[in-house]
């Protein structure tokens, strides 16, 4: 709960009285922090469930294809994602940003019609640079085909999807959007089970995000469609102003999106198949947690883009809350990752002493490195704050590739690790300095002691029982939660959400 004194909100209306009989957006009011609360835990639910999908059809894809292929795969879907991120240009996060503090329905129909208009051509140029990269890089015309089906399926898409989606979550939906990314990977699980089954080809399994984007797209588009017009505005002179705005801030999230997949490029280019394929058992599963971040705090991003320009006591505390939990909250599910990694590779690949199991132990607090980055990361994007992203970005990059080619050329997949951990702190580093700069927010940097002490001691506690990992990861837990009681660090938010009070931000 906020201090006393604090405003509760930005024209606060009673919590009883909706916010549609206020004439104000669900925002502006006191619903706000339990909506995005809610909608941040059921994103994170369907996440889960879309995990344990992916429990029940990896194991094959892994088996079906073997380390080396499996390698070969994920080396093309790091290209794809790059190139996504690079063609993003961060217009869906803009696009949210924006869609939050513009009131005006003509203003938010032509912003959505130039942002769609500018997505497409974005795109078809990605689909040009994968395509070309991967011919370039010697992949082979099976893997070419894949890099063009996959950048249909993510760089067209689900890029366009996640634009679309930003109409939904402005507007704290995320009980649809949630459901929304459930289907998408409900069938991404059965399309990876039934071409496993079948004996599919490698370029069949780099087919599968095209049926799961359209699925996605078309669903989002009937949610929106009473909200906005999906009709693209293609004017490049209406573009300017919007590329001239947020240039700095997409260079920012194409060096992020490539700083987090470089390790593995290197890999595919300096190590053997195997190793590369070791990593890429790692990276799969630490691609899929790390998207817990971005969903959880993602949801109070509209919320604090508000406060940022219209309450500035809001938006501090609301951000130094955000930090708080994200360290706490990042540091537990790293813990829970160290302890459960042999039984997790065993699911992946049938037996626990696969050489993943380090390669994991290893990535495990990227869990926490990526919470805290993204905790810092969406204030510095509230407040506009593009060039300080842009430079902790770039930190984070050339710690990425220069460690990568030392240590994966030396280490093989046990140096990418080590190269990709130490390039998450960086970023979460970085921009931790630069919002506590020029009079940002003062953050509460106690929680990161109290957090290590904390996951000492629930390691300790897991590792001494010795039974098996899911045990050891609930005992581990058990003790991470009663060491933070016993430091009274534990958070209110999470007190308040036990006894259904009402969380504000």
């Amino acid at each position: 709960m906020r201090p006393a004194g604090a405003l509760r909100s930005i024209g606060a209306v009673p919590i009883g009285e909706p916010a549609a009989q206020a004439g104000l957006d669900i925002i502006d009011t006191d619903d706000a922090g339990p909506a995005a609360i809610r909608g941040g835990i059921m994103r994170t639910a369907s996440l889960a469930f879309g995990m344990l999908l992916s429990l029940a059809a990896t194991p094959l894809l892994i088996r079906h294809l073997g380390d080396a292929d499996f390698g070969r795969y994920s080396a093309v879907l790091a290209v794809v994602m790059v190139v996504g991120g690079l063609m993003d240009g961060g217009i869906s996060t803009i696009a949210l940003r924006e869609l939050a503090v513009t009131t005006q329905p003509a203003a938010r129909q032509r912003l959505m019609s130039d942002l769609l208009g500018l997505r497409l051509v974005l795109s078809a140029l990605g689909i040009v640079l994968a395509v070309g990269f991967s011919a370039l890089a010697g992949y082979g015309p099976a893997l070419v085909l894949g890099t063009l089906l996959a950048g249909v399926g993510i760089v067209v898409l689900a890029s366009m999807q996640a634009l679309v989606g930003a109409v939904l979550q402005s507007r704290l939906r995320f009980g649809w959007a949630s459901l929304i990314e459930l289907a998408r990977q409900l069938v991404n699980a059965a399309l990876v089970v039934v071409l496993a089954l079948a004996g599919a080809s490698l370029v069949s399994f780099l087919a599968v995000p095209v049926a799961s984007g359209i699925v996605a797209l078309v669903l989002t588009a009937m949610l929106v469609r009473g909200i906005v017009l999906l009709r693209p505005a293609f004017h490049p002179r209406r573009w300017l102003p919007l590329v001239r705005t947020t240039f700095v801030f997409a260079v920012a999230i194409a060096i992020n999106t490539l700083y987090f997949r470089v390790a593995l490029l290197v890999m595919s280019l300096v190590a053997t198949a195997t190793q590369t394929g070791y990593f890429a058992v790692s990276y799969r599963i630490i691609e899929v947690l790390i998207v817990i971040p971005a969903l959880l705090i993602g949801a109070v991003f509209p919320i604090i883009s508000r406060a940022a320009h219209s309450d500035r006591e809001r938006f501090q505390y609301a951000t130094g809350r955000m930090f708080e939990l994200a360290v706490l909250l990042g540091a537990l599910l790293s813990l829970c990752l160290l302890l459960v990694a042999p039984f997790a590779i065993e699911l992946l690949v049938g037996r626990s002493n696969h050489p993943s199991v380090e390669i994991l132990q290893i990535q495990s607090f990227a869990v926490l490195a990526s919470f805290v980055a993204v905790a810092t990361g969406f204030p510095l994007l509230s407040m506009h704050r593009h060039r300080e992203t842009l430079i902790a970005n770039c930190v984070s990059l050339i710690f990425a590739i220069v460690l990568a080619l030392v240590l994966a050329t030396q280490y093989g997949a046990r140096g990418a690790a080590v190269a990709a951990i130490i390039a998450d702190f960086a970023l979460a580093a970085a921009n931790t300095t630069m919002l506590m700069r020029n009079g940002g927010p003062r953050l509460p940097l106690t929680a990161l002691p109290v957090a290590l002490v904390a996951v000492l001691a629930g390691y300790a506690a897991g590792r001494l029982v010795g039974i098996h990992p899911l045990v050891e990861v609930a005992i581990g837990a058990i003790v991470f939660l009663s060491a933070l009681v016993a430091m009274r660090r534990l958070p209110p938010e999470l007190r308040d959400l036990l006894r259904r009070r009402t969380v504000k931000f």
